[in-house]
């Protein structure tokens, strides 16, 4: 019997699992659907879904081919327990590792550093500049992702929005992008990309259809790569009104943003 014929790639922190923090963007308390916990870290739980998310989850799994399709390193997605079968393939580090069977495949990772050396400014001339540009009084945390990528932990309602502009045109001058997700400040070289991973996917499964949503800037590439593809009403994308020809526009947002995005995969799923 032949396998599933679609292929979902899915980003994960605000499009299909929520924070505290951005459970704020869903509805009044008083509102607020039952919950799943999927990430727990440091005896303390870090990201949810609802009870309804999860349901529609575990039939997607079922499916499709569904391919968790992240910014977070290996560790920080391996945090995360998903409920419905585990996915055979997942996209880490924006596209840097392509892990099978949990395992990182060593010659996609390979001929994705070897891309970065050819085509974008070294990580260590990003990672020195942000260091001497931003003001430790909003800056938490300077991180260095898989050694592919530079992050800061920032306080946002301190963040001067001029110094971000300032820094993104930095970036791309360099071969790089700026991204502002919540807390995080990214800044990712612009050859490391999630869909170059999911078109690697779509190859080894088969797959005839390619579906996917994001929220972030960092996730627009894999949306315009997809045959169809959703966003949320809130994050990057939607504050600037982003969209293209085959991706929809959600008007939904928060947790409840993420089950219409389940549904709308199911759907695609089904309909092949």
């Amino acid at each position: 019997m032949p396998g599933p014929r679609v292929l979902v790639a899915s980003d994960l922190d605000r499009t299909l699992i929520y924070s505290s923090a951005a459970l704020a963007l869903t509805m009044p308390d008083a509102r607020a659907p039952r919950l799943l916990t999927v990430e727990v870290h440091e005896n303390k739980p870090l990201s949810y879904l609802t009870e309804t998310a999860a349901g529609l989850l575990t039939e997607l799994g079922d499916a499709a081919v569904f391919v968790p399709t992240t910014t977070r390193t290996r560790k920080q997605y391996q945090r995360i327990n998903l409920p419905g079968p585990t996915p055979t393939y997942a996209i880490c580090a924006n596209g840097g590792h392509l892990l099978v069977d949990g395992v990182s495949d060593p010659d996609w990772y390979a001929g994705v550093t070897a891309r970065l050396a050819d085509e974008c400014a070294p990580l260590e001339e990003v990672r020195d500049h942000l260091a001497a540009t931003a003001d430790p009084t909003w800056v938490r945390k300077h991180r260095i992702a898989e050694d592919l990528f530079v992050y800061l932990v920032v306080e946002r309602e301190l963040l001067p929005e001029e110094w971000v502009k300032g820094i993104a045109v930095w970036a791309e001058n360099r071969g790089w992008t700026v991204s502002l997700q919540g807390r995080k400040l990214y800044a990712v070289p612009k050859p490391l990309t999630k869909s170059a991973a999911m078109r690697e996917v779509a190859r080894r499964t088969g797959a005839q259809l390619t579906v996917a949503a994001g929220d972030s800037l960092l996730d627009a590439d894999l949306l315009l790569a997809a045959d169809r593809a959703w966003r949320p009403g809130h994050g990057e994308l939607a504050d600037a009104g982003w969209s293209g020809p085959t991706i929809t526009a959600l008007p939904e947002r928060g947790v409840m943003a993420g089950e219409r995005i389940l549904r709308e995969f199911l759907r695609a799923a089904r309909e092949g």
